[in-house]
Parts: C-alpha cells; structure tokens; sequence
C-alpha cells in the first residue's frame, strides 16, 4: 500500500514566488494534478475549455477554498501553520492507520495507491465557515483531501477528519457509484465515516456536522423527516436534508425544514444503533450495502 502527500504548503510558497498570472497554473498542474481522475469522476477538468470558465480553479473556489489570486504574502501565516512537518506525519498517519485497521480486519482493499493533500479554506467564504475551520473529501478511492483554516483546534482535529474520510474512500471500493444514489445511502455512509473517526480517535472528537444537533431535535425533526424520505434520489433534493437548509441556502436550493447537517447527525445515531443491534464490527459495517444496514435499523426509526 503506497500513500503519496501532495505537499500543498511547499506548492502554495511557489505560487507565492510567481506573478499573479502564473499561480493558475501552478495550482491547477502542481497542487490538483495529482486528483485529476478524482475531478473527471465528477465532470471538473484542470482547465476549462474558455477563459473563465468552470474548472478545479473555480469548483474548489465555490467550495470554500483560496482561490490562487489570494495565495499572496497576506497568507504566509496560514501557510507557515501548515508546514510543520508533525502536522503531514499525523495526517498521514490517520490515513495509514485507517487503512490498515481494515487489513488487520481481513478486508482486502482493491485500491493499493492514495494520494493526499490539505487544501487551504478562506476565512471569509461562508461555505468553508460552516465546517468548524476543517473538513475533507474522500468520495473517489485512492484520493483523499482535507481542508483547513489553521488554527491550534483545526490542526489538531483535521487528522480526525481524514479518518472519516478514508472511511468513505474505503466504503466506495466495495459500494458502486451510480445516479440511482439515494438520501439512505447517503446517511449510512456519512454514519459510518463518523463512527469510525469514533472509533480510531474517541468519540470526544466527533465533529459539529454531528455534535450542533441535540437529541431532541433529532428525535422530533430530524428522523421523522429523514425517514420518510430514505428513498429519494433527486442529489439537490437529499443534499437538502444531509446538509441542512444553511448550507443548501448558499446553493439556491429550496429549504425543506432540516437544521445543520441534519444527515450527518441521523446517521451517526443510526450507525450506532447498527452495531450495537447487531454485534458487527465498524469495519463489517463499512463494507455492508445499504439495504442490508437500514433492514436491521427498523427499530432506530421507532
């Protein structure tokens, strides 16, 4: 098994180094090359056809991170805060770790290459604010990226975060990707990348996506509504409820009464209820269909 580190801090000091005109580049070709299968998954190339146009320049700015024309010597700062080399080794560490904890288990992963990095958020976007100044993305297996607003809390925390998120790198080499993904699969697989973060780190880091919601919140909106719609299809319409309506406001989709990830905190509830119905291992869990996983959770729903 190889893990390869994008070393963003080292790319964003040359960006820094270069006229303005010229950081495009260096991001798209240095620092997102490395994900470019990741990105024609979902339909986002290096480059756009026209100037101007949509590409991982752009999907990455929309998303919360600096764009290039921002990587100037205000951000030195932020950049220094990522260059500790302990900071790669725990990143690192939290993705090898992940990953052997599911060998160790008898579970043989078909993807034997994975590449990481730590993206930088911008403070003033809101959508990078509504993640507790760290998050990631582990969709597509074999890559793996955390974003970060360094501060003491977020560079401890973001090794945590890459935990869940190689849980969903792992779960997805057994699942298939399809348009037919419903909000049920949706909420079993966040569930699962968070109690698996539990599970590798103690769930006294369990992330805001699932601490900011009370039990009872959960109990009389969140899983009434959740429930009734696990077969939903429509990805605006079950982000909505895995997101929340805060976050599906900064994406023009029409609320529909869910509060901050409401997705999120459901199935880490449902997730444990799973395991502790069943005597399954979080590692057996990651590799079970959701159908098998919601057929033994009747009762959660109760």
């Amino acid at each position: 098994m190889k893990i390869t580190a994008i070393r963003s801090d080292k790319i964003y000091k040359k960006m820094i180094s270069v006229k303005q005109e010229e950081r495009d580049d260096i991001y798209r070709y240095e620092l997102m090359k490395p994900f470019e299968f990741k990105w024609s998954c979902i339909g986002i190339p290096l480059k756009a056809d026209q100037p101007g146009g949509f590409d991982v320049v752009i999907a990455n700015t929309m998303g919360g991170g600096l764009a290039p024309s921002q990587i100037n010597n205000e951000r030195i700062e932020d950049i220094e805060k990522i260059c500790d080399e302990n900071f790669w080794q725990a990143c690192e560490e939290s993705i090898t770790n992940s990953l052997k904890t599911f060998e160790d288990n008898a579970i043989s992963l078909p993807t034997k290459d994975y590449v990481f990095t730590v993206l930088l958020n911008d403070p003033q976007n809101p959508m990078s604010k509504m993640t507790g100044d760290y998050c990631g993305d582990g969709g597509i297996p074999g890559y793996i990226i955390g974003t970060i607003i360094p501060n003491e809390k977020s560079l401890k925390m973001l090794p945590v975060a890459l935990a869940h998120e190689t849980n969903h790198n792992v779960r997805w080499q057994f699942m298939k990707w399809s348009n037919n993904i419903t909000l049920g699969d949706m909420v079993v697989s966040e569930g699962l990348a968070e109690n698996f973060a539990a599970f590798m780190f103690g769930e006294d880091k369990i992330g805001m996506w699932v601490n900011n919601t009370t039990p009872e919140i959960l109990t009389t909106i969140i899983k009434p509504a959740i429930k009734e719609n696990l077969n939903i299809n429509d990805f605006n319409r079950l982000s909505a409820f895995l997101y929340g309506d805060e976050i599906m406001a900064m994406r023009g989709v029409k609320p529909v009464g869910m509060p901050y990830c409401a997705g999120y905190a459901c199935g880490y509830q449902l997730i444990k209820y799973y395991l502790a119905h069943t005597g399954k291992t979080i590692f057996e869990a990651t590799i079970t269909p959701t159908e098998d996983i919601l057929k033994e959770t009747e009762g959660f729903w109760k």
